[in-house]
């Protein structure tokens, strides 16, 4: 039962840091230009910071999950790498959130400030934002999953 469970966290994480490594490797590919009224406007991931917190805390996650599978399962840092969990996954939740924040004001503008909305002139660019918000939504879900998982493994045996 334990090298099942083993397994499984490790497939987990496997896959955590293939989500993530996806999200943030799509994000920093997204550029896209057009040109509107004699105007070539550019659109980057690097033009918002929102965009780069995204990208920095995927990679993150990335290398901390990689990192983790070096951890043999019997050490006694078990409850450490419980921690580490619960702070990757609130940070990638953060930057799902800042970024979804920003692709929805660019999906959709926003009229009281006077922000159009731009995914009707960059498209591939928002197709791009969209597909690297929902490999990272997978990837914050798997991290729930992990950390669900470590919590009923580590603190279980201590509860009476």
């Amino acid at each position: 039962m334990a090298k099942a469970s083993r397994a499984c966290v490790f497939l987990l994480r496997l896959l955590a840091a293939a989500a993530t490594v996806s999200a943030a490797v799509v994000m920093a590919t997204s550029h896209e230009s057009t040109t509107l009224f004699g105007l070539t406007l550019e659109a980057k991931f690097q033009y918002t910071p929102s965009f780069k917190f995204f990208v920095i805390a995927n990679a993150i996650g990335c290398g901390y999950s990689l990192l983790v599978l070096l951890i043999p399962p019997t050490s006694s840092l078990s409850r450490f790498v419980v921690m580490l969990d619960v702070i990757i996954a609130m940070l990638l939740t953060a930057a799902i959130s800042a970024a979804g924040a920003i692709s929805e004001v660019g999906k959709k503008g926003n009229s009281h400030s006077g922000w159009l909305p731009i995914c009707g002139q960059i498209p591939k660019f928002c197709d791009h934002v969209k597909g690297a918000m929902i490999c990272a939504f997978c990837g914050v879900v798997i991290y729930l999953v992990i950390l669900l998982h470590s919590i009923h493994t580590v603190i279980g045996p201590l509860l009476p």
